[in-house]
């Protein structure tokens, strides 16, 4: 019993690559890009210097791992779980476990510490800005539009244009991020923001006339076009 639960504690435990980026963030986040040097983030992990370069060629290498992982490539990622996939035909309930998934991600330090970094940086890493935009523009938005346009399609929704109905999606939670996590002194009390969530959601499944879940569809108002998705 005593060696499973000791394994069991091992598989748990972060990887070295895993530690590496967490402390990497850390750090940049304090110092920033340029004034971190791979001496203190060796130190940090708790490694030789030499050990970094077996999991990382050098410190742009380290910040493009963690613009890979952190921040809109976690939301891409979150869109391929199959948790996301079973909902492909409930966009009511597709739309909330993303908003209520984000306020996860938006609640979480490293979710701060990683804002900071990418903001102060991605304009002076050579690449890293083109990273950035490709995972939130790119990966996020396609994988976002798929979804709706699978609603449209199959008459769950009504919209002419799937693409654009998942940027102002994304545009309202993005607002509210803003209103509660960056703008004011101090990040917003937990059931605020779920309520500003519940308060959007209910505005923007009504303007698209999404089904409810329960099989009842709400009534079309005239010159709607429901589930007749026009190409993006």
């Amino acid at each position: 019993m005593a060696v499973h639960t000791s394994s069991a504690a091992e598989a748990a435990a972060p990887t070295t690559r895993e530690r590496i980026l967490s402390e990497a963030l850390n750090l940049f986040a304090q110092s920033g890009y340029g004034g971190a040097s791979m001496r203190e983030l060796a130190r940090r992990v708790g490694i030789r210097e030499s050990s970094l370069y077996n999991h990382f060629p050098g410190k742009a290498a380290i910040l493009e791992a963690i613009v890979s992982e952190h921040g809109p490539a976690s939301s891409a990622s979150r869109l391929e779980e199959p948790r996301y996939k079973q909902l492909a035909r409930q966009p009511a309930a597709f739309c909330r476990q993303f908003a209520l998934d984000l306020v996860e991600q938006w609640s979480d330090p490293r979710e701060h510490q990683f804002q900071k970094v990418i903001t102060a940086e991605r304009n002076r890493v050579p690449g890293i800005r083109a990273k950035f935009a490709d995972h939130f523009y790119a990966r996020e938005q396609s994988m976002m539009t798929d979804y709706f346009r699978g609603f449209a399609l199959a008459g769950l929704i009504s919209t002419t244009d799937p693409r654009e109905t998942a940027r102002l999606f994304a545009a309202g939670l993005i607002y509210i991020r803003l209103e509660h996590y960056v703008m004011g002194a101090a990040p917003s009390p937990r059931p605020k923001v779920i309520e500003a969530i519940d308060r959007y959601l209910s505005f923007f499944l009504s303007l698209i006339a999404a089904d409810n879940g329960d099989g009842n569809k709400k009534r079309k108002t005239k010159g709607e076009n429901r589930g007749k998705a026009a190409p993006d």
